[in-house]
């Protein structure tokens, strides 16, 4: 399969290793000295896969031609500048893998809604410093149509990546996987920020696992406001915390917390790996997203509007 992929930090270059280890045509769209590095020396992986991949780089988006799968994988707010040179190129399905959900609607605006592809990535790693990347977690990849149900195009991308090494579902109703992991996510990326710690941290110490669960209690009811379905199915368990009581809450978040502490001792948030490179924080088009959502519906989050207001503090100085 013809595939592009967009960015070469930690989540498009783990993608990009297994795809082309596994025999697919991959394009890596990179920029600037990353970019002349892994043409130099391959992408290099380390952590749950060890290999060292000549992977395609290209720098100039004018150049890419048709394919039938493109994935981006840039930050939040890079999306509109990194998607307008492609504007023209013709792709058979889209997805991101980005964080938040404001991605569909993004990538629907410039190749429109009949390429679209909802995913989301349980799958992780970390560019260390001498542009290596840690592979340290392989959760799941879960791709689905937008409006529902598993196409033949959505079980063909889902086999070719989990014959790759990545672990990957084709999801039914995968909007609900995509909100399952942004509400979550938010309060962990949030947290991950304001203490500078690994995730099984914060999770497992009994203020910060309280924090995360109002956090998410409160984005789970804007959920329910906007008709959307949640699970657990996510970094930490949405649905089950919003049914708990505070105390029953915190603890779930806490014994998600020890599973980190088990599986992936090392594990730090993407947003983390950025603010101790001096590298701009995606909260605006995550956390701040869903703020704004709740305002549209009279949802009162005080746990979630002063954890960003905190990031934002933050982001200022970056």
């Amino acid at each position: 399969m013809r595939i592009v992929i967009q960015g070469a930090g930690a989540l498009g270059s783990i993608f990009a290793a297994h795809l082309v280890r596994a025999g697919e045509e991959v394009t890596l769209l990179a920029r600037g000295a990353r970019a002349e590095q892994l043409r130099r020396e391959g992408v290099t992986i380390t952590g749950l896969l060890d290999a060292n991949i000549k992977v395609p780089i290209e720098t100039d988006p004018a150049t890419i031609g048709p394919a039938e799968l493109f994935i981006t994988t840039v930050k939040t707010y890079d999306t509109e500048s990194a998607l307008a040179p492609l504007a023209s190129a013709e792709f058979e399905s889209v997805l991101s893998v980005q964080n938040g959900v404001l991605k569909n609607t993004q990538l629907a605006a410039i190749f429109g809604n009949p390429t679209l592809l909802g995913a989301a990535a349980n799958v992780s790693g970390e560019v260390l410093a001498n542009g290596d990347v840690l592979f340290t977690q392989n959760r799941g990849l879960y791709i689905g149509e937008p409006d529902g149900g598993v196409s033949e195009r959505v079980q063909a991308i889902t086999d070719i990546f989990q014959n790759s090494g990545i672990e990957t579902i084709a999801a039914d109703q995968v909007g609900t996987v995509e909100w399952s992991k942004y509400i979550p996510w938010s309060a962990v990326m949030a947290l991950s920020v304001l203490t500078r710690m690994e995730t099984w941290k914060f999770c497992t110490d009994p203020h910060g696992a309280q924090i995360a669960a109002e956090m998410v209690r409160e984005a789970v009811a804007v959920a329910k406001k906007m008709n959307i379905t949640v699970d657990d199915n996510g970094p930490l368990p949405a649905a089950s915390i919003a049914k708990a009581d505070a105390i029953g809450a915190q603890k779930l978040v806490q014994q998600v917390g020890q599973r980190f502490h088990d599986q992936a001792p090392n594990h730090r948030m993407s947003t983390l790996q950025d603010l101790l490179h001096g590298k701009r924080l995606e909260v605006n088009e995550t956390l701040g997203h869903l703020l704004n959502l709740a305002r549209e519906h009279n949802i009162d989050t005080p746990a979630s509007r002063h954890a960003y207001q905190l990031v934002k503090a933050i982001d200022a100085f970056q």
